[in-house]
């Protein structure tokens, strides 16, 4: 039997910091979301790599809430880690800080859960360290994944049933 090594979320913590530019804004003049999204992804699978030190790939996203617009006048602060694993997945935790580069204010923009399946060397799924919490946030997560587990298995049974009558 394989022994399971242990890491830290803060082991697998990534920030990325990007400024908001007009190509990156909708009609209303703030952050559009499928770019916002892309960021998300991209810190989301690095913080699975670093976890897993493996291949990853997005298995889901189970959502990007949006709380409140992102302005050109804004940078956009993202931090993500992994908040809980299952033997080869892993739930990637997202925040999304929007900041006032004139007066520095701070706001959470958004909030996002994804998840991960690491890939050994024969694209298989492989086996990923257990994850420890220590801060408050960090706690809370981990204790509530169970009911984003159970939500994510109906989803998924649901799309299954759906696109039986998706027409191609």
């Amino acid at each position: 039997m394989e022994e399971r090594t242990e890491k830290k979320c803060k082991d697998s913590l990534v920030f990325k910091t990007a400024r908001v530019f007009p190509l990156d804004t909708n009609n209303h003049n703030t952050l559009f979301g499928g770019k916002l999204m892309s960021y998300i992804d991209d810190v989301a699978s690095i913080s699975a790599a670093k976890h897993s030190r493996g291949e990853v790939v997005t298995a889901s996203i189970d959502s990007v809430d949006f709380l409140i617009p992102i302005r050109q006048s804004d940078s956009v602060n993202l931090s993500s880690y992994v908040s809980y694993v299952g033997r080869s997945s892993m739930e990637v935790f997202v925040k999304v800080i929007a900041e006032d580069l004139k007066t520095g204010e701070r706001k959470l923009a958004a909030t996002s859960f994804l998840t991960f399946v690491a890939l050994d060397d024969q694209g298989k799924p492989m086996l990923v360290p257990k994850v420890i919490p220590e801060s408050q946030e960090e706690i809370s997560l981990y204790n509530t994944a169970q009911q984003r587990i159970i939500q994510r298995k109906e989803r998924r049974e649901h799309s299954k049933s759906f696109a039986t009558v998706v027409t191609l």
